[in-house]
């Protein structure tokens, strides 16, 4: 497995290096990124999920225990993969700086990407006029961990990949 991935990486390097170069060359990209993908890192998500019951009742409840449930597999599941997988970050393996500090050393596959995949999957799922909001934010995070030079394309494809399993794997179970 190890093999195909230095493959990818060496395929990804070049795109990497240009957006990450875009986000250090202007702040008027650097900047929002950075604070779109601070988003990710749980505050929005955590926050949706005490919002909806308030606003919801019963089913915003059942919608954020659905939500919590499904990013604790989501959790696991990347956990294991970073762990399994080993991939550095563009940002440590190659001349690409970080424009925000990473979470941890491994990069396969996004865990912001994933989790916004998830959250979002299972929240539009209850609520579809969520949609317009949640969709653009979710592909922002996605984008903003390629461009703030923290991952490869194919860590924030495969995470959404998987994300979007999980997610309808579990709206399926609970169906």
């Amino acid at each position: 497995m190890q093999a195909w991935l230095h493959h990818l990486t060496e395929l990804e390097t070049t795109v990497c290096r240009l957006w990450s170069r875009s986000g250090q060359q202007r702040r008027w990209i650097r900047y929002p990124f950075a604070f779109v993908s601070r988003l990710g890192d749980g505050v929005f998500w955590y926050s949706l999920m005490v919002t909806l019951p308030l606003v919801y009742g019963l089913t915003g409840l059942q919608a954020s225990l659905h939500m919590l449930a499904t990013g604790g597999l989501a959790l696991l599941l990347y956990k294991s993969l970073k762990g399994l997988t080993r991939r550095p970050r563009p940002c440590h393996a190659h001349d690409i700086t970080a424009l925000v500090p990473p979470l941890d050393q491994y990069s396969f596959p996004s865990g912001h990407t994933l989790h916004a995949v998830v959250f979002s999957s299972v929240a539009i799922t209850y609520f579809p006029l969520l949609a317009w909001i949640l969709v653009p934010l979710t592909i922002l995070i996605a984008l903003s961990r390629v461009i703030l030079g923290l991952h490869y394309p194919s860590d924030v494809l495969m995470a959404t990949v998987i994300g979007l399993g999980l997610s309808y794997g579990s709206v399926a179970l609970v169906g």
